[in-house]
């Protein structure tokens, strides 16, 4: 910190007199920032695995550790402000779009790791964060909460003069582990229906089978299967 007009020192590894690793402010400085950049790159990565997502928040979640780190080594240790200021770099990203879930754990994994850094204990939020990804990535693999990958929205086109309600049901029962009819709407001044199902595939590289079969159900109208919109909850 700088005191009086001149440079004092910081501990790399926090403020314990058991380590010994002190170096001038500036380049203390340098360091924790530099530290808090690898970080926000490893934590933008984990971000964008098996995830939806946009160039620009990837390339915040790489900047924003470092910001606040740098806030928290400058304000000259008060805590209360360096969290405030840090805080309102987080908020920033939920003014303009809503946040997933995945969104606003992210977006606190990176402030924490900030402060950790900006605070001087590096190999903490080291130890720290590859602690969280390792978590992270088992539960992903593991397909924890459910495989995003295998839900799909569907969309069927029916005559008015077909009784949909359980027309499709075999077919269904017969590619998907779970399949529920959302909603229903009259299209083409009400000669034509569109159902709308949440589905979850048993087998992905079925889909075409799938559909190829609803075709000859529904007079081969027309039919869309997407991905599913995951970005709906919310904390």
């Amino acid at each position: 910190m700088i005191q009086n007009g001149q440079f004092t020192s910081i501990l790399l590894s926090g403020n314990d007199p058991k380590y010994s690793y002190i170096v001038p402010e500036v380049a203390g400085i340098l360091i924790c920032v530099g530290c808090a950049l690898v970080l926000g790159l490893i934590i933008s990565l984990f971000y964008m695995y098996r995830n939806n997502h946009n160039r620009g928040f990837a390339l915040t979640l790489v900047m924003l550790p470092a910001l606040v780190a740098a806030v928290v080594t400058v304000v000259n240790g008060n805590w209360g402000a360096g969290i405030a200021v840090g805080g309102a770099f987080g908020l920033v990203r939920f003014r303009s779009a809503q946040g997933t879930a995945r969104d606003i754990v992210t977006i606190f994994l990176a402030m924490a790791a900030g402060l950790i850094c900006g605070a001087g204990y590096i190999v903490m939020a080291f130890v720290v964060l590859g602690i969280l990804l390792v978590i992270g990535f088992v539960l992903l693999l593991a397909g924890f909460g459910g495989s995003s990958l295998r839900q799909r929205e569907l969309r069927i086109t029916v005559p008015e003069s077909l009784d949909y309600t359980d027309e499709f049901e075999d077919i269904l029962k017969e590619y998907t582990s779970a399949h529920e009819l959302q909603r229903v709407k009259t299209t083409n001044m009400g000669s034509l229906y569109k159902l709308y199902y949440n589905v979850t595939l048993k087998d992905p590289s079925k889909e075409k089978e799938m559909i190829d079969k609803i075709r000859v159900r529904n007079g081969n109208l027309e039919i869309v299967c997407g991905i599913a919109d995951n970005s709906k909850p919310e904390l």
